[in-house]
């Protein structure tokens, strides 16, 4: 596997590292309730994706509980996980994932925030859960790029 850069844009800083760790663990008590209401809007605003989703929607949840944590608690060495997450786009590309979903679960992630912290998802709050997400988004359409036949572009 070749190396992986993280520099698609700036890395968060160390003040944006630390609002998206208190805010995640603001969150950690009710994540499942967090996640059910992601899940939701997500296939509210693009019911496309739901065909995408197999299984017990519980399970995946969990999945992207421990994704999450595993991305917070390595925000001060992203390059560690960047192998684990590029594969993990790569994974998505074969469930059928786009580059475009990507964005699509971005906002959706960022409109959950709002909804579950509210007058703590301040705008610097924002800023920093953007950035991370973009970052691990961006690292994750290298791996998608990877997948055979992707429309990653």
């Amino acid at each position: 596997m070749s190396e992986v850069s993280i520099d698609l844009q700036p890395p968060p800083t160390t003040r944006q590292r630390v609002l998206v760790r208190e805010t995640f663990g603001l969150l950690a008590p009710d994540a499942a309730d967090v996640v059910s209401l992601l899940y939701a809007r997500l296939f509210d605003v693009a019911p496309t994706l739901r065909p995408l989703f197999h299984g017990d929607m519980r399970a995946q949840g969990d999945k992207l509980v421990q994704a999450l944590a595993l991305a917070v608690s390595h925000l001060d060495d992203l390059e560690s996980i960047a192998p684990d997450v590029r594969a993990l786009g790569k994974r998505h590309g074969q469930y059928g994932a786009t580059a475009v979903d990507f964005e699509t679960v971005g906002g959706v992630l960022l409109w959950t925030l709002e909804q579950t912290l509210r007058d703590r998802f301040t705008p610097e709050v924002r800023e920093a859960w953007t950035v991370v997400y973009g970052v691990l988004s961006g690292i994750m359409k290298q791996g998608l790029a990877e997948t055979a036949g992707s429309p990653a572009a």
